[in-house]
């Protein structure tokens, strides 16, 4: 196994300087950047892409960003469905005919469906069709580590940085998932994966060993329970939720949104990060004041709701912090825009209370933000998918059909542009007006 990982190319001391740059918190996702996630069927169901897209979109609301899904279900490292190679005889191939299969295969693939896209980040997500749902298999396994390769090879030339995910693992209702030897399979496709990255200098995502991790815990109290709500290879809005935290994660995201905290008894603003608190006062038992953040909050998919529970992202990924001190002791209600948010206790006042899912209008911007990125995803696929790569039998084929393609295509360009421009909008944050004040009595 290690042979053909070791032959392909490239001596690596970047892994150790990229991990470094990930312990101090820069995320990998930049302003100017123009993102591509390529993949199968789990990317395509533009879940876990669309709360990536999400984040980064609310986390830095003044980048410039462009995201674009091409996930394609069934797809292979060496992109079976854009390029359909013989996989008979790319398994059974020697290593200098292999590669020749592969180069072929990936330039075509890419050429097509990324490189028109000038990618300058791409997350690379394959590996579920590759090792065939099957016991590991070193022939399969050698044409996927090329074929990765190969991938990073190409779109390094092309100007792009690369990310590579490992698959989630699957969840067939069984007590113990990781004796499973599908995912004993995954496990060392997820090795020689990362054994890849090293050597092309690109940057390797772990999302199957912590969503293992939270399968085996749940499964010690339900083994029948699928974490992910959908079926054992394409989970639901939870799983991809939990996807997407891990990516995140390994991607270097950073947890804070914006802090605020305020001193009742000095009637004084104690600290703020991320965020600019004027007009304060203080009236009786009620502070009040303005808060006009940098971001919003990550905007978390109500159908996952679930995944708050199984994994820690709001405290990843999602701190959206106020703290006031000195107050009388009692009961508190926080209004934003005069609208009741929670009601909490003076105690847990004196802590940063997280209100990323709960701030009331804030949270509601932050959502309304996540369904406009949902509608411009499907209308970037229709117009892939269903436009471009339309095709009619060749006897209905001629000029004018790519006449009215290209009309088409601009149609829906214009679609997709004015739904950007609505999210360029939508995203920014904007003035609330806070209130604490004691909770009414029960």
């Amino acid at each position: 196994m290690n042979s053909i990982v070791k032959s392909i190319a490239v001596a690596g001391l970047a892994t150790v300087a990229l991990g470094s740059r990930l312990w101090a918190g820069d995320f990998q996702i930049h302003d100017g950047d123009r993102v591509v996630f390529l993949g199968d069927s789990i990317t395509e169901q533009k879940l876990y892409t669309t709360y990536i897209e999400a984040y980064a979109t609310t986390r830095h609301p003044d980048w410039k960003l462009s995201f674009r899904n091409v996930g394609w279900g069934g797809d292979t490292a060496w992109l079976r469905q854009r390029t359909h190679a013989d996989e008979k005889t790319l398994f059974a191939a020697n290593p200098e005919e292999q590669a020749k299969i592969v180069t072929d295969a990936v330039g075509r693939g890419l050429a097509r469906d990324v490189m028109p896209l000038r990618p300058t980040f791409v997350t690379v997500k394959f590996g579920m069709n590759d090792h065939s749902y099957q016991p590991f298999r070193e022939d399969i396994f050698n044409a996927y580590v090329r074929s990765q390769a190969e991938i990073a090879k190409d779109l390094k030339a092309a100007g792009a940085r690369v990310a590579f995910l490992t698959p989630q693992p699957i969840e067939e209702k069984r007590a113990d998932p990781d004796k499973d030897v599908k995912n004993l399979s995954l496990r060392k496709f997820s090795d020689g994966l990362k054994e890849v990255a090293g050597k092309t200098e690109t940057s390797f995502v772990d999302q199957f060993d912590p969503y293992l991790a939270i399968m085996m815990r749940e499964r010690t109290e339900n083994p029948n329970i699928t974490i992910g709500g959908g079926d054992s290879v394409h989970p639901g809005p939870s799983g991809h939720t939990v996807m997407a935290w891990a990516v995140l994660k390994g991607l270097g995201a950073s947890a804070l949104v914006s802090r605020a905290e305020i001193d009742f008894t000095s009637q004084k603003v104690r600290s703020v990060t991320g965020a600019k608190v004027s007009n304060l006062k203080v009236e009786g038992s009620t502070v009040s004041f303005d808060r006009l953040d940098d971001a919003l909050p990550m905007p978390i998919d109500p159908r996952a709701a679930a995944a708050l529970k199984l994994a820690p992202i709001l405290q990843d990924l999602n701190q959206y912090e106020l703290r006031v001190t000195g107050l009388p002791q009692g009961d508190y209600e926080i209004l934003i825009d005069g609208q009741a948010v929670r009601q909490v206790g003076s105690q847990d006042l004196l802590k940063l209370v997280n209100l990323a899912t709960t701030a009331g209008p804030i949270t509601k911007q932050a959502g309304e933000v996540l369904e406009l990125i949902f509608t411009k995803n499907n209308q970037f696929h229709n117009r892939w998918r269903d436009v471009q790569l339309a095709s009619l039998p060749r006897w209905a084929q001629g000029p004018e059909l790519e006449v009215k393609r290209a009309a088409e295509e601009a149609r829906l360009d214009k679609e997709i542009a004015e739904t950007e421009a609505r999210i360029e909008v939508a995203r920014k944050p904007k003035s609330h007006h806070f209130e604490i004040k004691p909770a009414p009595a029960k």
